[in-house]
């Protein structure tokens, strides 16, 4: 018993021994991290969000592919292109550009969880410049003022067009105002601006002399003038509406009984055509506008024209279709131009995108279509965004009659590259403030016409 024990004792010796020096052995021969990561590294990562980040790389690289073949589209297929018109051109590269830039975008948003930079992980850059090729992100329009299709305004002598603006706020009576210059030119009258008691008081808010001095003759003459030349009694002797529906030259009772206590008197209102609706209006010519409105009458009146569709392209050219030699026909009164400037100057600086926002009147007068063109304020949040980056500007003007709710979830949502684009809006009333002082000297501050 004494010997089997010593025996067993020294065994177990031996085993102490002999087994480090075999797993030292081991370790050095063979590595066994090997043996076991690969199994536990496809058990770990073999999961949803494994799956998820596969597909968001295999997008990144489906959409580095199209970049590469719209970059092949840009540089291959449109560099001596002859079979399609300079305008279909810049259309068509504005919008590869397009397209290419929104790449970009949705490339950065995918590879950000990743890798930090505008680099793809083959090397790629996003840059568009190291890519090839280069462009202006936001593109101006060619005035070429010369090559413009225009028409010279000669008045008549005692020959008039009496403007009559009614449909919608200040902005749309100010391109019927337009509208309105332009017929007057066809007609070859002087355009009588309404009376601030039947419209906008017009001289508050444009430069009406500026007008006149651009044609080089009188062509706009003011309310109060012409009625001091009729002696303050006018007769429109033809009062031909251009549109017949809803209601004949867009006019309700109240309207032509202001008319006429303003000492202006007229005949029946006549219809140049049956059907002429302000809904659905129809393309109309220079010939058509002179076969129905031309009259050697000393006063015509044609009724509302915000609606008329009259030589689109020819009215939409930039510096429009009168000839003139100022760089704009129609400007704000000096006051308003120079407010504007301060405004800017303290403000926005010389970088900005102006933005527009219309909720209440988009609501009421779009919301009704099918489909509606009212949008949600992700989706405009998200084009402004777009707009944003084609222009590269840091800083956003808006003029909006929205509520505070809807701006203050605009202003969270356009973001660009991870920072906030500020929406800056006119400031309440501040006396430190000295930008707006011109428009309280001269009594402008509540006018509902001035919009800065």
């Amino acid at each position: 018993m004494r010997r089997r024990s010593k025996l067993t004792f020294h065994k177990g010796y031996l085993f102490a021994l002999v087994l480090p020096l075999l797993i030292v052995f081991i370790y050095f021969s063979i590595d066994i991290r090997s043996l076991f990561t690969s199994d536990i590294s496809s058990f770990k990562f073999n999961t949803v969000s494994d799956q998820i980040r596969e597909s968001q790389l295999q997008a990144l690289h489906l959409l580095n592919q199209q970049q590469s073949s719209l970059l092949s589209i840009w540089n291959h297929t449109f560099v001596n292109s002859n079979n399609i018109t300079t305008v279909q051109f810049d259309d068509i590269k504005a919008t590869l550009l397009t397209q290419i830039t929104l790449n970009k975008h949705m490339q950065q948003i995918l590879l950000s969880p990743y890798k930090a930079g505008d680099t793809l992980q083959n090397g790629t850059a996003l840059d568009p410049s190291s890519a090839g090729y280069s462009f202006h992100r936001c593109r101006k329009v060619d005035q070429k003022f010369s090559e413009r299709r225009t028409i010279e305004w000669k008045p008549r002598r005692n020959k008039f067009l009496f403007a009559i603006c009614l449909s919608g706020q200040m902005s749309n009576h100010l391109i019927c105002l337009e509208k309105h210059m332009f017929f007057a030119a066809i007609l070859n009258r002087a355009l009588v601006i309404p009376s601030s008691r039947f419209d906008y008081q017009y001289n508050r808010v444009l430069d009406i002399e500026h007008i006149n001095d651009c044609i080089g003759k009188k062509v706009v003459v003011p309310f109060e003038d012409f009625m001091k030349l009729k002696k303050n009694h006018a007769h429109i002797d033809k009062f031909i509406c251009y549109f017949s529906t809803p209601q004949p030259c867009y006019m309700d009772g109240e309207h032509l009984k202001k008319l006429k206590s303003l000492g202006i008197s007229m005949g029946k209102l006549e219809a140049a055509w049956k059907n002429e609706d302000v809904k659905n209006p129809s393309r109309k010519t220079v010939k058509d506008v002179e076969e129905k409105f031309g009259s050697d009458d000393d006063v015509i009146a044609v009724g509302d024209v915000y609606f008329a569709d009259v030589e689109r392209d020819w009215v939409l050219q930039p510096g429009g279709p009168i000839a003139h030699k100022c760089k704009t026909l129609i400007e704000p009164s000096k006051l308003i131009l120079l407010t504007a400037e301060r405004f800017i100057q303290t403000f926005l600086g010389s970088n900005f995108i102006a933005l527009h926002f219309r909720r209440h009147g988009f609501l009421k007068f779009c919301n009704a279509k099918k489909p509606s063109c009212f949008y949600p304020i992700p989706q405009a949040a998200d084009c402004i965004t777009r707009m944003v980056e084609r222009a590269n500007s840091p800083v956003i003007y808006l003029s909006t009659d929205a509520a505070g709710s809807e701006t203050g979830l605009l202003q969270s949502m356009i973001m660009l590259n991870g920072k906030t684009i500020p929406l800056v809006k006119r400031p309440p009333r501040n006396s430190a403030e000295k930008w707006d002082a011109l428009l309280y000297r001269h009594g402008l501050e509540g006018d509902s016409q001035v919009r800065i």
